[in-house]
C-alpha cells in the first residue's frame, strides 16, 4: 500500500489516556489509516521518530483570534505550541453579527476586554459580513496553519438586537430575548460551536461599560441556552460572576443557575474557574458542585488553567515606573536607546525618587503602575528559562530583603537585564502562598477541562498561549516542587478531552479514521523561551510572543505545518463547523 506520510518508530501517546506504545502511523488524504508496528508499504514522505513522542495535535478551546483570523493565516502564538485546533468567540465578545456603524464599537469592546490593539483590528479587518452565518462564510474561504472554530458572542448579539440599550446593559424585553434566541439558533445551525457570555465586572469596553450581558437576567441567559437545545448542538461558555475575584458572593448562585440551565437544555456548560486570594478554597466548592451536577444529569465543566494566571511585567509592558515624570520623558525612545538612558545612574536615581504623575481615570490601564508598585510581594523574576511555579522566597520583596535595597530598586535593575527584555510574573490567580498543588488538584478533577490560554488576546500583558507546551514540559517532566502528572494523562487533558467537549469527534486521538493532526515531540528538550514583545500586528500593533523548542514536527490534516519550530508555509487548516 502507498501512503502520503508515515511516521516511524515513535512512542505514541494517543490521547486516550492509555500507556504510551511504540508504533508507526500511516496517513492518507489527511486521515490516519494505519497504526501499528513495522507497517509495510511505500510513502511519499517519511518522518523517522525514534526517541520522540507522538501526540495528537492540541485542541485549545479558549482563544480570541476572532479578528486575527481575518488577516492572518499563521495564527501565532498558538500554532507554535503544538496546537492544531482553536476555539474562539469566548467570554461574550466577538465580531458578528454587526450592523453598519457598530464595527468600531465592537473593536473597542474587544480591546477593552481582551487587550487586543484596536488600531490593529481597525486596520486588519475587512468586515465582509453582517450576520453570523456571513461571518462563517467569510472565514470558510480562507486557509490557515491550524483549524479554527468559533462561538457566537452574547455581547455582539445583544448590541445587534438592542442597539444602545444592549450596549448599556439595560434589561432585555421578551421581544429582545426572542430575537437573540433566533440569532443564536441561526448561528448554531450554520456551524457555530456554541454561545458565550461574560458576567465578570472586570470585563469592560474601552468606555468603561461592562460587556453587554454582564447583568443579564436568567430569562435572557436561558433564551441563549434554549437556542442550543432547539438546534441540538453547541456549548454554553461563560466567564461567570466572581471568576475575576470580584463580586465573589455571587459565585455559588452562578453555579446553581448553570446546573439548571444545562439540565433543561441538555447541553454542556463550561465556565472559567481560577483560585483567588480572597476566597482561596472557593474553587474546591465549585469543583465538587460540578461533580454533583454531573451525578444529577447536568453537564457543567469548570475550565481551568495549568499554571498561575496573571500579568507579565517588563520594560515593554505595563510596569511600576510608567507614571514617573523622568521615565515618561524617555518612554518613546527606541528600545535600545531607552535601555541605555535608564542605565544611567542619574536617570535611575531620579525615577526611583519621584512621585507618580496623576492617574487619568479615562485612560484604560493608566493605574497599572500603582498596582505593580503595591504588588511587589507577588512579583517574581520569570527568568531566562521561565519559572511559572516560583517559591515565595523568590519574590521581588524577598530578593530586596536579602539584598538590603528596596523592592522597586530590585525590579528596576531586573527589568534592564537581557537588553531590557527581562520579564517578571505577577500571579493574580492560581497562586496563594505558593501552593501550586491547587492547580494540580484542579487539573486532576474529572469535571475540569484544560483551557484559559486566551491565545490571541491580552497582547500587552500575558502570553498564556504557551500553556499547552508548559502542560507537557512542566507537569509531566520538570516539576520539582510537588508531584508530577502522567504524560498520557496530560496529553489526554488537552486533546481528547477538549475536543470531546465541543463535539469534535474526528480529532483528539491517534487512531485509524481520525484526522491526522499530530505532534512529533523531542520530549527531552521540550522547553519554553522567555516571552518577547514584537510589533508585528497591523498598524504596528504590539503583542507578546513566546517560542518553544522541542516540536520536531506539527502536522495538520497530514501536512507538515511546523518543521523544528519553523513555519513551513503549508496551510491545510480550515474553518470547522459544529454539526446539528
Amino acid at each position: 500500500m502507498s501512503y502520503d506520510l508515515v511516521i516511524t518508530g515513535g512512542k505514541v501517546v494517543d490521547g486516550t489516556g492509555r500507556a504510551p506504545f511504540v508504533a508507526d502511523i500511516a496517513i492518507n488524504g489527511g486521515i490516519i489509516v494505519q497504526v501499528g508496528e513495522a507497517l509495510e508499504g511505500d510513502s511519499a514522505e517519511v518522518i523517522e521518530a525514534d526517541g520522540r513522542i507522538i501526540t495528537p495535535g492540541f485542541v485549545d478551546i479558549h482563544t480570541h483570534y476572532d479578528g486575527q483570523v481575518t488577516w492572518d493565516s499563521q495564527l501565532e502564538p498558538s500554532s507554535g505550541h503544538g496546537v492544531t485546533t482553536v476555539v474562539m468567540g469566548n467570554c461574550g465578545v466577538g465580531f458578528a453579527p454587526v450592523r453598519s456603524g457598530q464595527e468600531e464599537w465592537l473593536i473597542q469592546l474587544m480591546e477593552g476586554v481582551e487587550d487586543i490593539p484596536g488600531t490593529a483590528l481597525s486596520e486588519g479587518m475587512d468586515w465582509q459580513w453582517e450576520t453570523f452565518p456571513e461571518y462563517l462564510e467569510a472565514l470558510d474561504g480562507k486557509e490557515f496553519a491550524i483549524d479554527i472554530g468559533t462561538q457566537i458572542a452574547h455581547g455582539a448579539v445583544r448590541a445587534y438586537v438592542m442597539g444602545e440599550r444592549g450596549a448599556k446593559n439595560e434589561p432585555a424585553t421578551t421581544e429582545d430575548i426572542a430575537d437573540m434566541k433566533s440569532i443564536v439558533r441561526e448561528a448554531i445551525e450554520a456551524g457555530a460551536l456554541g454561545v458565550s457570555t461574560s458576567r465578570v465586572l472586570g470585563h469592560r469596553a474601552m468606555d468603561g461599560e461592562p460587556v453587554p450581558g454582564t447583568f443579564a437576567a436568567e430569562d435572557e441567559l436561558y433564551g441563549l441556552g434554549e437556542a442550543l437545545r432547539d438546534a441540538g448542538s453547541g456549548v454554553f461558555e461563560l466567564a461567570p460572576a466572581g471568576a475575576d475575584g470580584q463580586d465573589l458572593v455571587k459565585a455559588p448562585s452562578e453555579m446553581q443557575w448553570m446546573k439548571r440551565l444545562s439540565s433543561e437544555i441538555d447541553r454542556p456548560v463550561t465556565f472559567a474557574m481560577l483560585q483567588n486570594e480572597a476566597e482561596p478554597d472557593l474553587w474546591k466548592e465549585l469543583l465538587e458542585e460540578s461533580l454533583r451536577a454531573s451525578e444529577q444529569g447536568s453537564q457543567c465543566f469548570p475550565q481551568v488553567a495549568g499554571r498561575p494566571f496573571g500579568l507579565l511585567i517588563g520594560l515593554q509592558t505595563h510596569h511600576a515606573f510608567m507614571k514617573k515624570p523622568t521615565f515618561a520623558k524617555y518612554a518613546r525612545l527606541p528600545h535600545a536607546e531607552l535601555v541605555n538612558e535608564l542605565k544611567r545612574s542619574k536617570v535611575r536615581d531620579a525615577i526611583l525618587s519621584e512621585e507618580d504623575m496623576p492617574i487619568d481615570s479615562s485612560v484604560l490601564f493608566d493605574g497599572m503602575a500603582r498596582l505593580v508598585q503595591g504588588m511587589t510581594h507577588r512579583l517574581f523574576p520569570l527568568g531566562e528559562v521561565p519559572d511559572y511555579e516560583p517559591a515565595p522566597d523568590a519574590s521581588i520583596v524577598a530578593i530586596a530583603e536579602r539584598s538590603g535595597i528596596s523592592p522597586l530598586e530590585v525590579l528596576y535593575d531586573y527589568m534592564l537585564e537581557d537588553g531590557g527584555h527581562a520579564m517578571a510574573m505577577m500571579p493574580i490567580f492560581n497562586y496563594v502562598s505558593g501552593n501550586h498543588d491547587a492547580i494540580r488538584e484542579m487539573l486532576l478533577h474529572p469535571q475540569s477541562v484544560s483551557g484559559l490560554s486566551d491565545g490571541g488576546a491580552h497582547c500587552g500583558m500575558i502570553c498564556d498561549a504557551s500553556i499547552p507546551t508548559f502542560m507537557v514540559s512542566h507537569w509531566a517532566r520538570d516539576r520539582s516542587r510537588g508531584e508530577r502528572l502522567p504524560l498520557e494523562w496530560v496529553i489526554k487533558k488537552q486533546t481528547n478531552d477538549t475536543a470531546s467537549l465541543y463535539g469534535l469527534k474526528d480529532r483528539g486521538v491517534i487512531e485509524v479514521g481520525k484526522r491526522a493532526d499530530i505532534n512529533v515531540i523531542n520530549f527531552d528538550v521540550l522547553n519554553l523561551s522567555g516571552p518577547r514583545m514584537v510589533n508585528d500586528l497591523p498598524a504596528g500593533g504590539r503583542r507578546l510572543l513566546q517560542e518553544a523548542q522541542g516540536y520536531d514536527y506539527t502536522i495538520v490534516a497530514g501536512s507538515v505545518t511546523r518543521d523544528h519550530g519553523e513555519d513551513t508555509g503549508a496551510r491545510p487548516g480550515k474553518l470547522i463547523r459544529g454539526v446539528c
